[in-house]
């Protein structure tokens, strides 16, 4: 409970856009802002003031120029934003002479004129908003208090309150926003006086900046609060998210950026908020812009947030339980890196937090240093200071340095830490038939979409390739998703022939689908296999997966009876098998593969969905068993030699005709 202020400044904001419900959901500017003062103590109100403000885009719809009859010509002379908010504050100055125990407080139809409009423009604009704006009341709520057998909140607007207090508008005042505002006085008056003697306290409040934190796995949080922003510039960071989201309250720790299974950001990022109330604020912001980007903001779930943001490590929680520190991320240090050498390597310019206590290993299970390492610093100005080292050397290798966050620190510490040694289930007596197999061939009849819309359908994809749609070969439409079961923005398409796929590739490359332009590439099967698989396929040319082979095995020989178990199987299936496709390796049960993260995601039915984990009908068809496979090192020194890397395999069967 806080003290009830003196003065109620009534606020009332129109922007170049939509009005009502919708202000500020397509993302137009403010061009008027008009206000009054009501003296709560001598239950009087002042005069109405208001400022005209010169948008950058000087374009107002018809739905604004007929409801305000403002044009463009009325703003071209206007002050900017920032004068503007310098004149407001004046004549709030001047009129209530402000002095010592003199407290005074704003006061809106709703929320969306603060946390929609006033915010949002001035972090874009770089705007510094004075303190006032950081605390209001929301009439609407504070007249559902007063009168509790009222219309519901999102139903309450001004003239809904006038009609519940029975009090006649003054018909003197009929331009919009002016009668809003006289409207509103009267209601507040009414509202203070008899009957109701309400009394105004516990002002809503807009949070100052992001806190950083961490989230517990056994925590629970409301699905009701979280959202999915996806199209996140990739350099982006939880402060570059909670900027986006002005003028909302994003809950303690409540932004995580989402990485691939390469550890990178993806682009997309999971955002807690304190109430469901700020979540669907935050959902009308959906296609608003950060830079040049647009943002598509959906909802998402409680277990949705703790899936990325969420850790049970005690280290991780001792490394994070210091606020207020900016996280930096290191990447590709080398092996035998020191928590000295990383002081060492920042300097006296940028000292890291507590020394060595200020910097976390990232390590696989076993203890091997994975490169990467995450370091505190104390303030804003240290953090950029280490930012400049990007890419400088420490040893003989180049480190990255990235802006971090609490919750990519519990994303990465998950990843390597979360058993990765993954016993295979059981191989099956009978092979399994991988579900719709592409061949991988050279021939490059195939095509990659990327930078599809997140919600495009394989309908989308069809009208999008127009006549080339009759040359798809049938359940040739493969979409990709991501680690989260989600679309990932790229598709492949299997064509009839390569020149189709040239063909296609030459049309429709950069062209749009639903305000996005679409990459195309003409590409193999057998590229579109390895990229399904965690490679990565660009006009460079093709990056094999990481993990894509483990060590070699060399295969059981194939027992001459056929098992007592077969016996549930109809003969057909096992006197006359069809030929499959050999797959790449096959592990007994018993055997475990080291993979430090799951490269492949599936992608939805009709697309190729198997790595090759069970055995194949090889033996059965007349193709003989590979004798090794190939297994691909990242990370390397500069300086290892070939004795090394057998070291390292200590223990494997390696083929001395391949090193």
């Amino acid at each position: 409970m806080t003290a009830s202020p003196d003065y109620l400044v009534v606020l009332f904001g129109i922007t170049a856009g939509a009005t009502g419900a919708k202000l500020g959901s397509d993302e137009k500017e403010l061009i008027l802002l008009l206000w009054k003062v009501v003296d709560l103590a001598n239950k009087k109100v002042g005069q109405l003031h208001e400022v005209l403000v010169r948008p950058d885009q000087l374009e107002l719809t018809e739905d604004c120029k007929e409801e305000t009859k403002i044009d463009a010509e009325n703003l071209s002379s206007a002050p900017q934003l920032d004068q503007a908010l310098r004149q407001f504050n004046q004549s709030v100055s001047n009129e209530l002479n402000i002095g010592v125990g003199t407290s005074f407080c704003l006061c809106t139809d709703g929320q969306l004129h603060v946390r929609q409009i006033l915010h949002p423009e001035a972090s874009k604009k770089n705007v510094l908003l004075p303190e006032c704006f950081y605390s209001f009341f929301d009439l609407r709520k504070e007249f559902k208090k007063c009168c509790p057998g009222s219309p519901d909140i999102d139903k309450l607007d001004v003239a809904a309150m006038a009609e519940c207090l029975n009090f006649e508008k003054n018909g003197s005042v009929s331009r919009y926003g002016a009668s809003q505002v006289e409207d509103m006085g009267n209601v507040i008056l009414a509202m203070i006086s008899e009957p109701y003697n309400h009394r105004f306290s516990d002002p809503e409040r807009v949070n100052y900046k992001f806190e950083s934190g961490t989230c517990s796995k056994m925590e629970l949080i409301d699905d009701n609060t979280v959202v999915r922003a996806r199209g996140l510039p990739w350099q982006s960071s939880d402060q570059d998210i909670a900027r986006f989201f002005k003028g909302l309250n994003i809950a303690k720790g409540g932004a995580a950026l989402c990485l691939n299974a390469q550890g990178r950001r993806n682009g997309e990022a999971l955002v807690r908020f304190v109430s469901e109330e700020h979540r669907d604020l935050a959902l009308q912001r959906h296609k608003h812009h950060m830079g040049t980007r647009y943002i598509e903001v959906y909802k998402a779930t409680g277990e949705d947030f703790l899936k990325i943001a969420g850790g049970t490590s005690n280290e991780v929680a001792q490394f994070l339980s210091k606020e207020n520190q900016v996280i930096v991320r290191m990447r590709g240090l080398p092996f035998t890196a020191t928590a000295e050498e990383v002081v060492t390597f920042f300097g006296q310019h940028c000292p890291i937090t507590g020394g060595k206590e200020g910097i976390l290993f990232v390590t696989y299970p076993d203890g091997r240093p994975t490169g990467d390492a995450f370091v505190l610093f104390a303030c804003e100005e240290y953090a950029q200071n280490a930012l400049r080292k990007h890419k400088d050397l420490l040893g003989k290798r180049y480190i990255e340095l990235f802006r971090s966050t609490a919750a990519e620190v519990q994303q990465v510490l998950n990843r390597f830490s979360s058993a990765p040694l993954i016993p295979l289930p059981t191989p099956p007596i009978i092979p399994v038939l991988p579900q719709q197999f592409v061949p991988p061939t050279n021939v490059r009849d195939c095509i990659r979409l990327r930078g599809l819309p997140y919600a495009a359908t394989i309908e989308d994809i069809l009208d999008f390739l127009g006549e080339f749609s009759t040359d798809i070969r049938t359940h040739g439409v493969h979409m990709v998703l991501n680690h989260q079961g989600r679309p990932s923005g790229d598709a492949f398409i299997q064509m009839k022939s390569a020149d189709r796929a040239f063909m296609a590739a030459q049309k429709y490359h950069k062209k749009t689908m639903k305000d996005r332009y679409v990459e195309v590439f003409q590409c193999s099967a057998e590229e579109m296999n390895f990229v399904l698989m965690g490679g990565t396929l660009n006009r460079n040319g093709l990056s094999p997966p990481p993990c894509l082979s483990p060590p070699s095995y060399t295969f059981p020989a194939p027992a001459a009876v056929i098992p007592t178990e077969a016996a549930i199987y109809q003969p057909s299936l096992l006197l006359n098998p069809r030929a499959l496709q050999p797959s790449t390796a096959y592990y007994p049960a018993g055997t475990q593969l080291f993979m430090n993260y799951t490269a492949y995601y599936p992608s939805p039915p009709g697309s190729p969905n198997s790595l090759g984990y069970f055995p194949t009908a090889a033996n059965l068809s007349g193709v003989p068993p590979q004798p090794g496979t190939v297994v691909r090192m990242q990370g390397l020194a500069y300086n290892t030699g070939v004795k090394e890397i057998l070291n390292f395999f200590q223990g494997y069967q390696c083929l001395k005709d391949v090193w």
